[in-house]
């Protein structure tokens, strides 16, 4: 038996990077996903490369109905609800996010709406299914290890920290007021992993250097998507059914090591 044998999962920023990956790994875990992303050709390549078992959306995640709608269209399809994986989110930067002095409040704002507001939207509608449905699930949230161990030489955005931040105190009080209903809610911190996020610093010699030592697991190096993948399988299957409200870092060393400049 595989993993998430019969298990039916949407995907908050499913159709590109980490959650594109999460996708994958979890079909190939038995799974049926539904893949939710902005971009309509992104949407599009995702379903062709997923096959059968999984449904893209294009849509909208700072939308409170993008993930009502896609948990109804997961139903509708695959019969069923299982778990909710949001992986949607993403710098800041050039909306004005940066240190402090610096920080717009475009910047503030629309980054947390796109790293925060997003996810609550995707949580209440999942954990309000639940509820409607009389049923156990999970919840899987994405923060950064930016949200508690700052990296101040490169890695300067201070509303994308306080919003990564505000993710595992949001899931942590979930967690605990929805626990009695068997609904558990955790949170995977990963360091900086290539994505299309990631490219200003993957392009960045001098960053990469600097992450060979403050990320010094195999080998010293950037994190791949795939580096998350087994961490997001065990959350969205039955293994993890005793686990709530814990933040696990994917981070090769980041949080225990100081990085040579």
């Amino acid at each position: 038996m595989t993993q998430l044998e019969n298990k039916k999962i949407v995907i908050i920023g499913g159709t590109t990077g980490l959650g594109l990956s999460a996708a994958k790994a979890f079909i190939a875990n038995g799974a049926s996903v539904v893949v939710v992303g902005r971009n309509e050709e992104s949407a599009e390549k995702a379903k062709a490369e997923l096959g059968s078992n999984a449904i893209a959306i294009s849509a909208d995640a700072t939308d409170a109905s993008t993930a009502v709608n896609a948990i109804e269209a997961c139903i509708k399809s695959f019969g069923d609800f299982n778990g909710l994986y949001h992986v949607a989110g993403g710098s800041g930067r050039k909306m004005g996010d940066g240190p402090l002095h610096e920080l717009t409040a475009e910047g503030w704002n629309k980054t947390l709406e796109l790293n925060l507001t997003s996810l609550m939207y995707s949580n209440q509608a999942a954990v309000k299914k639940f509820l409607e449905l009389n049923k156990e699930g999970t919840i899987l949230n994405m923060s950064s290890v930016l949200g508690y161990s700052p990296s101040p030489k490169y890695f300067t955005t201070h509303a994308y920290a306080a919003a990564k931040s505000a993710i595992i105190g949001f899931t942590k009080s979930i967690a605990a007021y929805y626990a009695q209903q068997n609904i558990r809610v955790n949170v995977i911190a990963p360091a900086l992993v290539e994505t299309p996020m990631a490219q200003r610093a993957a392009n960045d010699q001098t960053i990469m250097q600097f992450i060979k030592t403050k990320q010094p697991l195999d080998g010293g190096r950037i994190g791949k998507p795939e580096d998350l993948d087994g961490l997001a399988v065990y959350f969205m299957s039955d293994y993890s059914k005793f686990t709530t409200g814990q933040v696990i870092a994917v981070d090769g060393g980041w949080e225990v090591s100081e990085g040579q400049f």
